[in-house]
């Protein structure tokens, strides 16, 4: 559309007054049509400039949201005089600093095994050369050096006594074999299995890199195996993804989020390449259920897409609090009632961090807003308050800023553009307001989500390295295998020992006490011996 005002000539100007007044209206009309298309197209360009801003910024800029808090001391204060609560975790005069952890020459060594080398000193030095009487021994210099040896892959041998009647013809009789293969007609053993799952899903491994690892330790074998095994794992301890599942689904409060994962669209055959073919690879989703304290495990789902169906589906008849982003696809269990819908402070910040660029003022003021929502949030922690107490907390000083801070965001929607970066961030607050406020009504509720985003973040990590699921199946593979990995994490478990541990024990447990080997609730079996290798 390119309006323009009508041609005028002036030698055809009439005399008459009413023939002048038609067309005055009609060029102040062709004026107004021209005037609204130059702000549409002014708004297009500045929505296109902050699209571009945060392409480059994502790709190339500081991922942190991090603010200083000289950039928000102004605003702080302001906000104080509102709510008539002063700052407690920001200096204003005095700068303090906390010294972080070293990164000094001389890392952390104590847990680490010690290997002793005597160098005693020669007979031929332990007479004085001046008088020639035997010296004593007053003591020892001890010189610490750091050394490395790569991991080792060995063959353990199960030596099986075999005996027999030499009169009769009875079968002979063989002792026991002290440990059962997890896989079937697999030479792999629990120590060799947990290393690959955990150098994929831990470490972000995919398995042709692991494949060249193990060569240069002296060890060839084929990614298809290593395939075979990850499968095998994922099969053996889907019951123990199925314990957590039910575990999560007993929270009063669940943290969900998703995330795309690419797979090959292959029949069901597992597979895995440095580079999918074009075309061939869609998008999955690989969503994220972390239960509340009391059932602290997390759970992975993955779907072949992004329908509502999908959390619906695995939330299924859960009825309690959900702590999600603002995707519409949760909107059909909140119309039920049974699922209430908790927002996230921390998306709704990154809105207003995100229109900085072009408001940078207002950004920043609401930006002060949220920061002494999250100092009430500080306040409790340092107090290690309760659910009763941190809710009558929120209640006494968050409440004030929420009113507050509600005045003041009703107040900038009066002169701002719905469709600029900043109107988009108050839209998005004001879409959400009744979520955002709702954390205040329970202390079992947190400000934010971040708890599902940090349980995402492995996923990210690996997507990049490994870059895609070998198909549905393979996806579904790494949804139980990242649950458990996940979960260790949280718990503050090496994922190595316990899945090692796990694996060798699982088909002999009794499945009247699957909690024992679940992260949240875990009980470590009996650690295995070490091994003493024998000359060839």
């Amino acid at each position: 559309m390119n309006p323009s005002l009508p041609p005028l000539d002036l030698q055809t100007i009439p005399d008459d007054l009413a023939s002048l007044k038609s067309i005055v209206q009609k060029l102040s009309e062709a004026l107004k049509t021209v005037q609204g298309v130059l702000k549409e197209k002014d708004e297009t360009i500045e929505r296109l400039r902050h699209q571009l801003y945060l392409a480059a910024k994502n790709r190339y800029g500081r991922k942190s949201e991090q603010m200083s808090d000289d950039q928000l001391s102004i605003f702080l204060k302001e906000i104080e005089d509102k709510t008539g609560q002063p700052s407690t975790h920001i200096e204003t005069e005095t700068i303090t600093y906390t010294r972080k952890k070293g990164h000094g020459r001389n890392p952390s060594v104590k847990d680490l095994p010690v290997f002793r080398v005597e160098h005693p000193l020669p007979e031929d030095k332990k007479t004085c050369p001046e008088c020639q009487k035997p010296l004593s021994k007053m003591g020892e210099d001890v010189m610490r050096t750091l050394e490395h040896i790569p991991a080792v892959t060995y063959i353990r041998e199960d030596m099986l006594e075999k005996w027999a009647c030499p009169c009769c013809k009875n079968a002979p009789v063989t002792s026991e074999a002290p440990v059962v293969r997890p896989l079937e007609r697999s030479i792999a053993g629990a120590g060799m299995l947990a290393q690959v799952v955990t150098s994929k899903y831990a470490d972000h491994l995919p398995l042709y890199r692991q494949e060249e690892i193990f060569e240069r330790g002296g060890l060839e074998i084929c990614r298809s195996t290593l395939c075979d095994w990850v499968g095998g794992v994922a099969g053996l301890l889907e019951p123990l993804y199925e314990a957590m599942k039910t575990d999560v689904l007993e929270s009063k409060v669940i943290h969900t989020d998703d995330t795309p994962v690419p797979y090959l669209d292959d029949g069901g055959k597992e597979a895995e390449a440095e580079e999918p073919e074009p075309g061939k690879a869609k998008t999955g989703r690989l969503w994220v259920y972390s239960g509340d304290k009391n059932h602290a495990n997390i759970v992975y789902d993955f779907t072949e897409d992004r329908k509502a169906e999908r959390p619906k589906s695995f939330l299924d008849d859960w009825k309690g609090y959900l702590q999600a982003d603002a995707y519409t696809g949760y909107d059909a269990m909140f119309k039920l009632e049974k699922v209430v819908e908790v927002a996230c402070w921390a998306h709704a910040r990154r809105k207003f961090n995100d229109a900085k660029e072009t408001d940078k003022k207002r950004s920043h003021e609401a930006m002060a807003y949220i920061r002494k929502l999250y100092e009430v949030e500080w306040e409790a922690d340092e107090g290690n308050m309760d659910a009763t107490a941190r809710r009558r907390l929120r209640e006494e000083k968050a409440g004030t800023v929420l009113k507050a801070f509600k005045e003041w965001l009703d107040a900038q929607a009066l002169a701002t553009l719905p469709k600029s970066p900043f109107g988009e961030a108050l839209t998005y607050v004001f879409n959400q307001w009744e979520a955002l406020n709702r954390y205040v009504e329970d202390g079992d509720l947190s400000i934010d989500n971040n708890e599902a985003e940090r349980a995402l973040r492995c996923v990210a990590v690996g997507r990049k390295n490994w870059l895609f699921a070998g198909s549905v199946v393979g996806g579904k593979r790494a949804a139980i295998l990242y649950s458990l990995v996940a979960s260790c994490k949280r718990h503050k478990i090496d994922p190595f020992h316990y899945l090692r541990d796990v694996i060798g024990r699982v088909k002999t447990h009794p499945q009247s006490k699957i909690a024992d080997l679940l992260p949240a609730t875990y009980k470590p079996g009996p650690a295995p011996e070490a091994p003493v290798f024998k000359q060839n």
